[in-house]
């Protein structure tokens, strides 16, 4: 089969591909025949050596892959062969989903809907997740939110869930008028430049000089910083950006001086196997019924890893990106 290998850190043009053996599943696995793999901005970050964990190389990335199930191995139960199922590795501790087959945990397999695309059913798990545990951390019901990234894979998910929970407004961060005219379209109220200086007095202007309720930061770096600008005295800043928080001495006794709290956010300690299940197949429901819009921004052949790596790291992209084997 083909596969991607990471064997060192570096530029995109560090994920080679592969020729690798088709691989047997163990006791208990399942083989899946890869549809749809996603492409994540902390897998950009961890092919540099920049996020939080430094992985074991070599290896093949991709801790979410979408497909078909080719076999079982011994003392496995899980959907029949044929089923259209997503395989959430991220939540089995592990990666492989850059290839053409990957085992996975049978019991952890979540069926696709009917007329769910392997490329949504990627879509939804990392950054779907991500989105509802986000709300769930902290509500928007009655709130005034920003969304920074807004029309990034999990910002263009989490404008709409926020909406659908009961936001009283959504102010939509982004870095191009294409991306500021999808988050509209999803739902947001406001969307403002994040590229542009005053951009945050935008977000003022958009809740009457008040502030938001609730900053949801997925980009980090000096946009930490700004969320805190345009936050509410005695609100709140969640940051999802891990390996990229940014925030000094002096923007921490300020925030401690209006009374404004930082909330850390990080997705795999909050899920348990069963919540994951459920949670999947929910979204999943929604998607496939067109109540949750899923956006894919980009889709690259296997081959072409180091292509997609480089549109997301860019920021290029819109939604989330694909490789499809």
């Amino acid at each position: 089969m083909q596969a991607i290998r990471l064997s060192r850190f570096g530029a995109p043009d560090v994920l080679e591909p592969v020729e690798l053996p088709v691989p047997v599943p163990g006791a208990g696995e399942a083989l899946i025949r890869v549809r749809a793999a996603g492409v994540n901005y902390f897998e950009v970050l961890m092919r540099q050596d920049r996020y939080a964990v430094t992985p074991d190389l070599p290896m093949v990335p991709g801790v979410e892959a979408a497909g078909v199930v080719e076999a079982f191995g011994p003392g496995a139960a899980g959907p029949a062969p044929g089923t259209r199922v997503a395989a959430p590795l991220f939540a089995m501790g592990r990666a492989g989903g850059y290839a053409d087959y990957v085992t996975a945990e049978a019991a952890a397999l979540v069926p696709l809907p009917d007329g769910l695309s392997f490329e949504a059913g990627a879509a939804l798990m990392v950054q779907g997740l991500t989105a509802l545990h986000l709300l769930r951390r902290s509500p928007p019901q009655g709130k005034s939110i920003l969304v920074n990234a807004a029309a990034g894979g999990v910002g263009s998910l989490l404008v709409q869930l926020a909406r659908s929970a009961g936001a009283r407004q959504v102010i939509a961060a982004a870095g191009s008028p294409e991306k500021l005219d999808l988050a509209r379209s999803l739902g947001a109220d406001a969307a403002v430049d994040y590229r542009s200086t005053g951009w945050v007095d935008q977000v003022l202007a958009a809740t009457a000089g008040a502030g938001v309720d609730i900053a949801y930061d997925l980009v980090g770096g000096p946009q930490t910083a700004a969320c805190l600008g345009a936050l509410a005295p005695a609100r709140e800043l969640v940051c999802a950006a891990m390996g990229r928080f940014e925030l000094g001495k002096r923007e921490i006794e300020a925030l401690l001086g209006r009374n404004q709290s930082l909330k850390g956010f990080a997705l795999l300690p909050l899920l348990t196997p069963g919540t994951l299940y459920a949670d999947l197949g929910d979204l999943f429901v929604q998607a496939a019924a067109g109540s949750l819009k899923v956006v894919i921004g980009g889709r690259f052949p296997l081959a072409r890893a180091a292509e997609a790596h480089e549109s997301l790291q860019s920021r290029r992209n819109v939604g989330k990106v694909v490789l499809v084997p």
